[in-house]
Parts: C-alpha cells; structure tokens; sequence
C-alpha cells in the first residue's frame, strides 16, 4: 500500500451527467485530503459545468462545441470565477483524459464519444474507473492491450461489474464457474410485447430502481443494457460468453453474483445508489466510510429471482452472439443501437423496432478483426449509415398516429 497521502488528482469525462455528479459528491465526502479536481470534461451544459468550475476548481474543462465555450466563458466573467484552460471537442476530452496531475481518469460520458478519449488514459498508464461501458463493447482488446502494456488500471463503476470485482477479490479463477449479472428487468418487465411496442417515451424512461440517463435508461428498458454488461465482463474479468449468466432481480438489491465450483454462490449486496461504486472503484484497494446509509435487510420482504424472456428481449441474445463472432461485431452492434436509441427518444420509431435495427446492421456488417483504432472507427461509422438507413425505412405510422392523438 502506498503510503504517498498528497491528495490524488481526479478528471471526470463527462463531468454534468449523473455518474460525473455522483463522483462528484464522492470526491467532496472523502475530503480534500484524500482527492482534488484536475479536470472536467463536459457537453453543453454550461450552466451545471459553470457551478463545478466554481466549487471544484479544475485547471482545465472542455465542452463540445465553440458555442459552448464562448457560453461558459460569459458565465464564468458574470460570476467573477476564475478561467480555467477551456478546450473544445475530442481533442479536449482526450486532454482530459491525459492531464499530468490526473491519477485516475472517471470515463462517464454517454456512448461512442468516449472510446478514444478512454483509451488515450489507458495508454497513458491512468487509472481508469470506467462508467461507459461502450468502449470496452467496442474495442475490449484494444482497451486491455493498452491497460497491459501502460500497466493502468481499468476499475469497472457499473454497479454489476463493480460487484463482480468485489466478489471476486482473493477468489482464485480457477475455482470461478461462472459470474452472473443481475437485472432490474426495467419498466416493461411485466408487460406483453404488443404493450411494449405501444409504448411511449416516457413510460420507457420511468426505470423502476435506478436513476440514469436518458440513453442507459431506454437500454435498460429493453435490456441491451445488459447485453453490453455481457460483453464488458468479458473483457474486465476474462470469462467465456458461456460463463457469463444474466438473471432479473427486480429489487436491484443484489448487484451480481459469482459461482464458485463447489457451488457456493458469493452474492455482492448494497443500497440503489452509484456512490457506493464509484468510491469503491476511486479508492481500490483500500475502503473508506461511506456517506450512504448501510442496507438494511430487515426492511426487505422478500427478494425475487428469474430468467430474462429472450422473446420480449431479443437485445440480450444479440449481444452474445456479438460476443461470440467477435471482431467489428460488437462495435457495430453498438453503434446501432444508439442511433436506434436516439431515433425511439425522437418518436421515430417504435421500442420494439431498437432490436430490428440491430439486427439488420449486424447481418450486414462486414466483421473483421478488431486490433486496430482505425478499424473499429470504421465499423462505428459504417454501421451508424445502415442503422440510420434501416431507420429511415422503418414506417412506424401507427405508432406515431397513436402519439399524435
């Protein structure tokens, strides 16, 4: 254990969304004494990056676009704050995600934005406490080959994975049979297929046990959230698609699972709340007191297990069999099912289409091996024109009439 106790420099890449906001309160509970905000990589939510800056100090922040630094510019004057660096685009979050003083990288942001910029902080020997678990979907190899090579760290933040690492802290692997995902089963759970492809926007945003973002929130609601989990405990932990199981816990008490080959199951427990992750993942090895109250077992009535319907759910299945072609798959399967995603948030088309479109780009995808940066940006871009096309010739016009009514 290292005894250095200056405090240790933090930057957050995606620093306004929920997890950037939790790691946020995380740092500020454990005290100055233990970390300090370097940097802070943002969108173009000037207003909540303004109140970071004001509060944590970061010598340098980025945002998306030239527009939004000029905003946060005037804003930071009218306060009367002192400027940090401000940078704009990729090549600021990849900065970001390279500050000197940064000893560890929070990798937040929402989908394929922060590939490259994670993967720079790999590179560069960061610790990375990763919460978007796209860039492991994307370019898993190229992502642990770096982490090899530098010797940084990839802590998972994913409360599923987050608990799978706890679990599997001084267990050796080869007594391990398996590692098992849990799923809240989201909003439509219990609802028939004809219900979910009626379903609006709203409703698939109303997740039962988790507050997130717009975008995980509908992956959750039709489970590719976990598909993706699938492919990223691959990388994190090692295990065959075959040893990767997913079972619906919807009082998300239980964050995951290992099974051992005697059969014991050891279980990682704990309240609903990111923080609990994101400080374990901040101060690894090592524990710390924790601001959030204990769970308390006796306030439970009951907790209920199940099989995820992979008819309801299709998303699930195509993600393993992502897993198991391998290749470009898996980065084309994502980046369709963000502009599918996108595209139910615009109304455009229906919830039950999001699986369809991912499925068609995958059987149109042209895989190859993933080894190289170029290749999977390649993939990215080529399947984001098949989705956006397969998209645009879905004819969802019930649907929308039903939503005009």
């Amino acid at each position: 254990m290292s005894t250095d106790r200056s405090p240790k420099g933090i930057a957050i890449l995606g620093s306004t969304g929920s997890i950037g906001c939790n790691t946020l309160r995380v740092v500020e509970s454990l005290g100055s004494e233990q970390f300090r905000v370097v940097a802070l990589g943002a969108g173009q939510n000037v207003k909540a990056l303004a109140d970071q800056i004001a509060r944590y100090l970061p010598e340098l922040v980025s945002v998306e676009t030239e527009e939004a630094a000029h905003d946060l510019r005037v804003l930071l004057v009218e306060r009367n704050i002192d400027l940090p660096r401000i940078i704009v685009g990729e090549s600021g979050l990849i900065e970001i995600a390279t500050h000197p003083q940064a000893d560890t990288v929070v990798s937040a942001t929402v989908g394929a934005i922060g590939f490259v910029p994670t993967l720079r902080a790999l590179e560069a020997g960061k610790r990375v406490a990763l919460a978007n678990k796209e860039t492991l979907v994307m370019a898993g190899e190229l992502m642990t080959r770096a982490a090899r090579a530098s010797g940084a760290e990839l802590l998972p933040v994913d409360s599923e994975h987050n608990a799978l690492h706890q679990c599997l802290r001084g267990e050796e692997r080869s007594e391990v049979r398996r590692i098992v995902l849990t799923a809240s089963g989201g909003p439509f759970r219990t609802k028939t297929l004809t219900e979910m492809r009626e379903s609006s926007v709203s409703e698939a945003l109303r997740h039962p046990t988790w507050s997130m973002g717009a975008k995980i929130t509908i992956d959750s609601a039709t489970l590719m959230n976990k598909g993706l989990e699938v492919i990223e405990a691959h990388w994190l932990f090692g295990f065959l698609p075959d040893q990767i199981g997913i079972v619906v816990h919807p009082e998300s008490v239980v964050h995951s699972m290992i099974e051992l080959v005697d059969g014991s199951v050891i279980a990682q427990m704990g309240v609903t709340d990111m923080r609990h992750a994101i400080q374990y993942a901040l101060t690894y090895p090592e524990r710390h007191a924790c601001e959030l109250p204990p769970l308390d077992l006796t306030a439970m009535s009951a907790l209920h297990f199940e099989p995820p319907d992979l008819e309801r759910f299709p998303c699930i299945a195509l993600a393993y069999r992502a897993l198991r072609e391998g290749g470009t798959l898996p980065a084309a399967m994502n980046a369709a099912n963000e502009e599918a995603v996108q595209a139910f948030i615009d109304e455009r088309i229906c919830l039950t289409d999001i699986p369809r479109v991912i499925e068609a780009v995958m059987d149109n995808h042209q895989t190859r091996p993933a080894t190289e940066l170029a290749t999977v940006l390649e993939a990215d871009a080529s399947a984001r024109l098949l989705a956006r096309a397969e998209i645009e010739g879905s004819a969802p016009a019930s649907h929308l009439a039903k939503k005009a009514v």
